[in-house]
């Protein structure tokens, strides 16, 4: 077996290199900029970073604790506690195919929606799946006084959903009457009403367009859950209105609380400490090491003034 190494390419030939070529890319010499890990840099950037973070989640913490006179726009939400949309199979309990208004859909394409899917007489539900069928149904109504008269404060219920959910993930079926397109389908066990009769008012927020079902068919990722559920924007005189409930929503078959909300919203957003907290929480550890690696070096370069002083008393 021949040695490789002692190879000797014979007279006229030329031995072949695996050197890569002698460019600035190909041998690792372009330009490039590496940070100088030293105690300035580093103590200046945890500074930076910690105030910066800490500034702005107290800052939104503050924006969002705020208490003022409420004027303009009213948002009334409802929330529910210990209702755990986030279960798995709650959550795949649903068919998209059905709600962008396929027709075959309303009766072969409902297999995601089980266990509500079908009655026992093979009668398909529409809308089908264990999110449908939970929606909240409670009815609240605003009123206050003006004059020794009771007037009922208006509530808008349309025109509080995303542009893409009402025109792209919802979509009616196509037809000039839509009671026949829902023809040979029943409502889910828990509701009053059938589909079609969401909001026989307005037309184009009426069945699986309708506002109030394409907010409530969006989980929550938490046991606590807040959606909204009308919009006041005619100025109250006189804060705040009462309130008149119809309860429908039964609570003890999963022990929660349920309760209404009305909030405004800032230049933060709506009332949600989330975000100023996580700020705070982000910018609580930069700080810390910031103060722990000052005492550090505060501590050493005083060693290490000592230790000079020492050296110069014994030169003496």
């Amino acid at each position: 077996m021949k040695n490789k190494a002692s190879f000797v390419p014979q007279e006229g030939e030329v031995r072949s290199s695996r050197c890569p070529d002698n460019s600035a890319f190909k041998q690792q010499k372009l330009p490039a900029w590496k940070p100088q890990l030293t105690i300035a840099n580093v103590l200046s950037s945890f500074f930076l970073t910690g105030t910066f973070c800490l500034t702005v989640g107290v800052c939104l913490i503050l924006s969002t604790n705020s208490i003022g006179e409420i004027q303009g726009e009213v948002f009334m939400y409802y929330g529910l506690q210990n209702f755990y949309e986030n279960h798995r199979r709650y959550m795949i309990s649903r068919s998209d195919a059905q709600f962008l208004g396929r027709k075959f859909s309303l009766y072969y394409e409902i297999s995601y929606c089980a266990p509500f899917t079908t009655y026992r007489n093979g009668t398909p539900m529409a809308p089908c799946g264990a999110i449908a069928n939970s929606m909240f149904n409670d009815i609240v109504d605003l009123f206050y006084s003006l004059n020794s008269s009771v007037i009922q404060v208006p509530l808008l219920k349309t025109g509080n959903s995303w542009w893409t959910d009402k025109n792209v993930k919802f979509r009616n079926p196509k037809s000039y009457s839509l009671s026949p397109a829902f023809a040979g389908t029943a409502s889910p066990p828990y509701w009053q009403k059938p589909v079609y009769l969401l909001d026989e008012e307005d037309e184009r927020s009426n069945r699986y367009v309708n506002d109030y079902f394409i907010i409530w068919m969006q989980v929550s990722a938490f046991a606590t859950l807040r959606n909204l559920y009308r919009r006041i924007r005619w100025i109250i005189c006189r804060w705040p209105p009462s309130r008149e409930l119809h309860f429908s929503y039964f609570l003890y078959r999963f022990k929660g609380r349920k309760h209404v909300i009305l909030s405004t919203v800032v230049r933060s957003g709506g009332s949600n400490p989330f975000l100023g907290i996580a700020y705070v929480v982000s910018g609580t550890p930069p700080s810390l090491w910031h103060g722990e690696l000052l005492s550090i070096e505060n501590s050493t370069r005083k060693c290490q003034l000592n230790f000079q002083k020492v050296n110069t008393a014994s030169c003496e």
